[in-house]
């Protein structure tokens, strides 16, 4: 698998703890974090394991569990926020992308954050997949949730509802097009992935009949791209698209925005799905769920997505290009 980077993400939450199981049972994964933090975490989990702080690039001693460390501010509180480890729980992001972008590591698996005591903090901050795309100063990249074999992925990401229509432009569909696609031949070596890609309005418009994105923005956009060898399914409407005798005939399904696609895919495999960022020089996976901060400390908190990110990180780097 080579040396992966896992960032708990929030540690009033549960990220540390799904973290520090995961450690404890795999070699190769590296946590960039406060090492008291993980001490304190493993001890909650009676996990016997040694906590060896390592340089980037080291990846420890079979048996431990490694971590690049990361100071916090306050010391956690299992399930309340403290706006004062905001800055470390970036910190911890910006130290792996910079690892990764180095070569010090052969890909990224990101915990939970909780985006709303990040921006309380004074910082702004949308998401892991905005976040990475300005640290590895790349112009588009795009999200993509995984569960076994359905793929979706977002036209546009963490928006409003009503700034959606404004943000889907001929210009950014195209990017994200073609960054799918390359992504689904890189990482999943699909020689000529099939992309399903939606529509914007009910019925994907009915004929400019409840809306004219589809006639004015996504067609065109679709034909061009299909000119140029493209294997591209649509503008189809979102309510029959993921039908399970539909949905097996494309190797993705791109929506136009977050809450069009993702609640399918959660509903289909909520608690093995996966976050893949496409578009950036390394692999970066992410967990499927939030901080769930009711849970932090309980210890009745399930792994399952973080194992499957982890392994499909796994998967992927072996796939590089």
């Amino acid at each position: 698998m080579g040396v992966l980077l896992l960032t708990p993400g929030e540690p009033a939450g549960i990220g540390p703890e799904i973290a520090c199981r995961m450690a404890a049972g795999r070699d190769g994964l590296v946590l960039v974090a406060d090492p008291g933090l993980v001490e304190r975490t493993l001890k909650r989990l009676n996990l016997n394991r040694k906590v060896n702080c390592v340089e980037p690039g080291e990846s420890g001693a079979p048996g431990t569990i490694a971590c690049l460390p990361v100071e916090l501010a306050n010391r956690e509180q299992p399930g309340r926020l403290d706006p004062a480890n905001a800055e470390y729980v970036v910190e911890c992001l910006r130290r792996a992308a910079r690892a990764c972008l180095a070569g010090q590591a052969d890909g990224l698996v990101t915990g939970p954050v909780h985006k709303g005591v990040i921006n309380q903090a004074g910082m702004a901050f949308t998401g892991h997949t905005e976040f990475l795309a300005e640290m590895a100063e790349v112009e588009k990249v795009v999200m993509m949730l995984v569960s076994g074999p359905l793929r979706v992925a977002l036209a546009t990401t963490h928006l409003p509802l009503s700034q959606v229509p404004a943000a889907v432009t001929a210009v950014g569909l195209e990017q994200v097009v073609r960054v799918l696609a390359d992504g689904l031949r890189a990482r999943f070596r699909l020689a000529s992935p099939r992309i399903a890609v939606l529509g914007l309005n009910p019925h994907a418009g009915e004929g400019g009949h409840l809306g004219r994105e589809e006639i004015e923005i996504i067609e065109p956009v679709l034909d061009k791209l299909r000119d140029q060898g493209l294997d591209l399914i649509g503008p189809l409407p979102a309510d029959t698209a993921f039908v399970p005798d539909r949905a097996r005939q494309y190797d993705a399904i791109l929506a136009m925005y977050h809450d069009q696609g993702l609640p399918v895919l959660k509903y289909a495999g909520f608690g093995q799905a996966v976050n893949l960022t496409l578009g950036l020089p390394f692999v970066r996976t992410s967990v499927d769920h939030g901080t769930a901060l009711d849970r932090a400390g309980t210890g009745r908190v399930d792994a399952g997505s973080l194992a499957a990110a982890i392994d499909l990180a796994g998967e992927l780097v072996g796939h590089r290009t």
